[in-house]
């Protein structure tokens, strides 16, 4: 039913509304500016399909000499070198087995650390923090000193708080709304 009051209102007196929309004058374009015209002006046409001599000439002096690419064979024995070159450390701690499907990683390059090292290592300074100082942690995993000292300013482990079971001895707060309050108008607790 609101649908059919909703029409009559928008379709009432529509003819004369139309009209009166349409017999307003409209208001005028701005002009165009006269550069932004479609058609190509004539002396530029010309100007293009002109034989320019200077310019041919000029063309004419450019040498391009061209080789090829070092072939991708090459490329691959400097990765190689590179890696060679970085030192390498043996892992301090890492997870026992195979858990996740990864394959086990025995070393890591200097100035890095593993997951389970950087967990092990947060863990450390948390809970002795002026024994696993920044600078002990640096010379422990290789690492820079200032990464070190990063690392323990901007990173933490997470907190496992157990919460344990509720038990009849442990106090609970219980609610305190009270049917009288509610009959005497005053606002429950």
């Amino acid at each position: 039913m609101g649908s059919r009051v909703t029409r009559l209102i928008r379709n009432f007196n529509i003819e004369n509304r139309a009209h009166r929309e349409i017999s307003k004058t409209k208001p005028k374009a701005a002009p165009r500016h006269p550069a932004s015209s479609s058609t190509p002006q004539e002396g530029i046409a010309e100007e293009i399909h002109q034989k320019n001599d200077p310019l041919l000439a000029m063309l004419k002096d450019v040498y391009v000499e061209s080789k090829d690419p070092v072939p991708q064979a090459e490329a691959v024995p400097v990765v190689k070198k590179v890696e060679e070159e970085t030192q390498r450390r043996v892992l301090k701690y890492s997870l026992p087995g195979d858990p996740y499907g990864f394959c086990d990683v025995t070393d890591v390059p200097k100035g890095k650390l593993s997951l389970v090292e950087a967990l092990t290592a947060l863990n450390n300074h948390k809970r002795l923090p002026k024994t696993w100082t920044p600078e002990k942690l640096a010379q422990e995993y290789s690492l820079d000193p200032k990464d070190a000292k990063a690392l323990t300013e901007f990173f933490f482990p997470f907190d496992v708080k157990i919460i344990p079971p509720k038990t009849e001895e442990t106090k609970q707060i219980k609610d305190s709304w009270h049917p009288q309050r509610r009959i005497k108008g005053l606002p429950p607790c």
